[in-house]
């Protein structure tokens, strides 16, 4: 049956003023200093519109696409120097990365145990960092994508939290405006190396989704573009314009494939989220003790290094209260590439130890 002009008008009308209140809920975050203010938006607009009746689906294309883009900003974080402090250090990096992973693994193990969440959807979403790639990996590995970026994207809020208190009132720090370079470019790029971005995101994709590897269009570009950008083969540079779209696009993905049900049972969670998120910011604290007194970094540069939030986040905070970045950055850009690498692995794991099937059924019947 053939639309008629006023459902086409409607569906016009619903998209723009998805895009228009998206675009101000997101600024409005941002001035309020929310971390993932530009995900968080249209995640939540789309949440609002999709559970309100709104029938507005996101093209698949532009989930992978959003993925590319993601692949592409944890590539940029791997940099000579980067690759210097890691090769200096590497022997307790590694071990602080490996133990985070069990942390993590462990907290995940309990909430599917005693949390009653369902599957791999625990492990994914208890992962330690990154937020945007394990939600964009989980659904690939049949975890509930909705409720893996429910859980990353709250332990995120709390842990920023955390840490910018812990800078400014314990330590004396204040936390910066800008992202340290690399992290994120001007409006000013170069256009060369623009172009080698934007090439770098479309072989991803391409290349991610004809070969069918699991979240292909996320690990191609972030193995590529990592060892291309650290060869300084390429530049990499993600201007605002291009992570917004990206986070954009992810978002809405996301938020509009939420449904009654799914808010629902995030509320009903979110207590037993909460436990499992200072579980794994105290285990992670440890390990910050462990680096303070094996390699006597400072206390602040080993807190933020181990801190399970976001990479660019507790960039920020190191570098607006004088902390060791080229170290928190190392170790983060470790883990975040660790999390990615294992993160199947580990949420296999973590059901076969609790006798469950990827979708949480028992994995004897």
């Amino acid at each position: 049956m053939p639309h008629t002009k006023a459902w086409r008008a409607r569906r016009a009308g619903l998209w723009a003023a998805l895009a228009i209140i998206s675009f101000f809920l997101a600024y409005g975050l941002e001035l309020a200093g929310v971390p993932a203010a530009m995900f968080l938006g249209p995640m939540l607009t789309g949440l609002v519109f999709a559970v309100s009746g709104a029938d507005l689906t996101m093209p698949r294309w532009t989930f992978s696409a959003a993925q590319s883009v993601v692949g592409s900003m944890v590539a940029v974080t791997i940099t000579a120097s980067t690759l210097i402090t890691l090769v200096r250090d590497w022997p307790a990096m590694l071990t602080s990365v490996a133990l985070a992973i069990v942390f993590g693994g462990i907290v995940g193990f309990a909430l599917m145990r005693y949390g009653g969440l369902p599957g791999t959807t625990a492990a994914w979403g208890t992962s330690p960092g990154g937020a945007a790639a394990m939600t964009a990996m989980a659904e690939a590995f049949g975890a509930d994508m909705r409720m893996v970026a429910f859980m990353q994207y709250l332990r995120m809020l709390v842990v920023v939290s955390s840490a910018t208190g812990v800078s400014r009132l314990l330590l004396g720090g204040h936390a910066a405006t800008a992202l340290p370079p690399g992290l994120a470019a001007g409006a000013d790029v170069p256009l060369l190396a623009l172009a080698q971005t934007l090439g770098l995101i479309a072989v991803g994709l391409v290349l991610g989704r004809a070969s069918r590897i699991p979240a292909g269009p996320l690990v191609v570009p972030m193995l590529g573009g990592a060892a291309l950008h650290a060869a300084g083969l390429i530049d990499i540079v993600l201007p605002p314009w291009l992570l917004c779209s990206a986070y954009g696009l992810l978002g809405w993905f996301i938020g509009l494939r939420f449904t009654p049900q799914t808010v629902r049972h995030a509320l009903r969670a979110t207590p037993r989220i909460l436990c499992g998120i200072l579980s794994l910011m105290a285990l992670c604290a440890g390990l910050a003790w462990m680096l303070v007194e094996w390699m006597h970094v400072d206390p602040l540069s080993a807190y933020l290094a181990t801190s399970p939030g976001g990479l660019d986040s507790m960039a920020i905070i190191a570098v607006g209260s004088g902390g060791n970045v080229p170290f928190v950055l190392a170790l983060q850009s470790l883990r975040l590439f660790a999390v990615v690498l294992t993160g199947p692995l580990v949420a296999r794991l973590v059901c076969r130890l609790n006798g469950r099937g990827p979708d949480g059924a028992d994995g004897t019947s």
